[in-house]
């Protein structure tokens, strides 16, 4: 709880959408001088796709969307543009793990580097001593540790932190979620009394700069000659080469469609960049109970103690599992799942929870079993 009449102000990032309109409503309902910021992270012409891009977070009617509604709300409104960050840290790695054979979350780079990054600084810059945004999720201070945790939300079908473990403590001590104890129905019922536009608009789940969502196209048109470069590579299948593929980039772990009929059903178990091979097998060969992360932030606590067991989730929809987590060499981390997971996927996240605490996470190196 913000007390001082000096910390009373709040950038909030408005992308357009209902839930960061909410935010700002109820930050100005308990008193904050609220000003809205919507980023401008990428030239829509030099993305493709759907060029209008109109239920994309950050797609020209959002910034129409948003200034509406600071307009209703009557807040001050700034368009930021962090095209030159946000092409430098996140697309130019989004196109660099994808040759890598890995499948990355821009995401959670974006929240890390962009919003708590850039957007904390323009903050800064605009006088104001916190940023808020609609993600479903609550920040607390646990008064024992004195450090600044993130837990669920109260709405478990809309809970957002498996895109927030990189934040650091000192982001999360000016940081502000407005949304941590609201359903979506709420947050819905919020904005119709408030009259604002963004009441019942459609929610936007494709990744923003690729908004038809058709990775290869971006891919093809951000690296020209990617075909020459990773075509005609082998489909490894017990084994055995049994086809060619049309580029490793264009394949993802757990894929089912596109690698051939092999007269059973067949999944991408592994990417090699190295090699440019694309090894399938059944959906047995998906299964795995270890693996090895990089990057690792801890929140909740400061660093393991040696071995110690936690709830571990790999991707945003997946169901977290128990796990032992230990301390590696090169600050890495390894996972072992008590049951075998499907599908871990580097260039994907490993998220640790205890209870409803984030205690950290890391990027998936490779798995090892």
């Amino acid at each position: 709880m913000i007390n001082s009449a000096s910390n009373r102000t709040v950038v909030v990032a408005m992308s357009g959408g209902v839930d960061s309109s909410v935010a700002a409503a109820l930050l100005l309902e308990k008193g904050y001088d609220v000003i809205g910021v919507t980023m401008k992270t990428y030239n829509f012409d030099e993305v493709g796709g759907n060029i209008g891009n109109e239920t994309s977070c950050c797609g020209l009617d959002a910034f129409n969307d948003a200034r509406m509604v600071a307009v209703k709300l009557g807040i001050p409104h700034y368009v930021v543009d962090f095209t030159e960050q946000f092409g430098r840290e996140v697309i130019d790695n989004f196109v660099e793990e994808y040759l890598q054979g890995r499948t990355p979350n821009p995401c959670i780079i974006c929240n890390k580097r962009i919003k708590w990054g850039e957007l904390m600084r323009k903050a800064e810059a605009l006088g104001a001593n916190h940023i808020a945004t609609g993600h479903y999720a609550r920040v607390s201070l646990d008064e024992r540790t004195h450090r600044h945790c993130i837990l669920r939300s109260a709405d478990k079908n809309k809970d957002q932190t498996y895109a927030l473990w990189g934040l650091s403590q000192s982001a999360l001590s000016k940081t502000l979620f407005p949304l941590g104890g609201l359903t979506k129905p709420e947050v819905r019922s919020i904005a119709a009394r408030y009259g604002l536009k963004t009441a019942s608009k459609e929610e936007s789940y494709e990744i923003c700069f690729v908004a038809d969502n058709d990775y290869r196209r971006f891919l093809k048109e951000r690296v020209p000659d990617l075909d020459s470069r990773v075509s005609d590579g082998d489909i490894v299948f017990d084994e055995a080469v049994v086809g060619k593929h049309q580029g490793f980039p264009y394949y993802t772990i757990g894929q089912r469609s596109g690698i051939g009929s092999y007269g059973e059903r067949v999944y991408v178990t592994e990417i090699d960049a190295v090699t440019n091979t694309v090894k399938i097998g059944r959906k047995d060969n998906l299964l795995h109970r270890g693996l090895i992360a990089r990057d690792i932030n801890f929140i909740g606590i400061e660093k393991l103690d040696g071995d110690m067991r936690f709830h571990a989730q790999v991707r945003y929809k997946d169901t977290p599992s128990l796990a032992t987590v230990s301390p590696e060499a090169g600050g890495r981390i390894r996972v072992v799942f008590d049951e075998p997971k499907q599908a871990i996927t580097p260039g994907q996240s490993v998220v640790i929870y205890d209870g409803d605490s984030l205690v950290g996470g890391g990027v998936i190196e490779r798995v090892d079993d």
